[in-house]
């Protein structure tokens, strides 16, 4: 009585685990997507696509993830052995991905500083102003979604070769915080007064943290998962004995 209780109750979470595994698998996907996404509007400050390798685990991991939660539920309502063996191992799989997750994530998030310090001025020094420069429209872009000027403050245009050429005393749009702001540097007031090169850092960090948390968070429900299952299955695999014990000692 106590073995099919554990069998029922391992049962029933194992079940309740699939279904979440379903929600993860769409929650990991929009993740990997969304760090692709904001590479492509930060890309010109961190220029190493090895980045994106922890995307791209993370979007197979969540492909996976939805798989195995339809052989798990099948598997779990049938009692099928082999089917439940298969959810372990690729369920374990799928772990051992999202720890390679984890580290790389925490690799790159080490290098961001390094590789947005020796692109941002390089950036900076290519703007021209012009929406068909592809740098003009990454700085104008961080510029107003960071609130920041410049690299490290708004007097860092003084030194670039856009301020030399526009002889205005100015500094672009992008870097005003009222309305009507020309972008003067007679009024300071009127711009961001913080670097991006900070911001931009601190948002691609950010962005690594989110990978590392969620692969982390599911990590652990796996665990419980591949926990599940092996109970069920120790369980089965004694349950013939169990039978064969009983009916011996009811026909002695």
């Amino acid at each position: 009585m106590m073995g099919q209780c554990g069998i029922t109750s391992s049962k029933t979470v194992l079940v309740f685990l699939n279904l979440i595994f379903w929600a993860a698998a769409g929650i990991l996907c929009y993740v990997g997507a969304y760090v692709f996404i904001t590479y492509d509007d930060y890309d010109h400050f961190f220029q190493d696509v090895y980045t994106l390798i922890p995307a791209v685990i993370i979007i197979a991991a969540g492909a996976l993830l939805f798989l195995i939660g339809l052989i798990g539920c099948c598997a779990t309502v049938r009692e099928s052995h082999c089917g439940l063996t298969t959810f372990v191992v690729v369920l374990l799989l799928v772990f051992m991905t999202e720890v390679a997750v984890v580290v790389l994530g925490y690799i790159y998030r080490a290098k961001v500083e390094d590789e947005v310090n020796r692109s941002i001025i390089k950036v900076y020094d290519e703007y021209n102003g012009t929406n068909s420069n592809a740098q003009s429209r990454a700085i104008d872009y961080v510029q107003r979604q960071l609130q920041c000027c410049g690299i490290h403050n708004f007097s860092d245009w003084q030194h670039t070769h856009w301020y030399d050429k526009s002889k205005n005393n100015s500094v672009p749009i992008s870097c005003c915080k009222t309305a009507g702001c020309t972008g003067s540097l007679t009024h300071p007031e009127d711009l961001y007064q913080e670097g991006c090169e900070a911001l931009v850092v601190k948002k691609l960090q950010e962005i690594m943290m989110y990978v590392i948390w969620t692969a982390l968070t599911f990590a652990a429900m796996q665990m419980l998962g591949m926990l599940c299952a092996c109970v069920v299955l120790c369980r089965r695999s004694k349950a013939p004995t169990y039978e064969l014990l009983i009916n011996g000692g009811t026909q002695a």
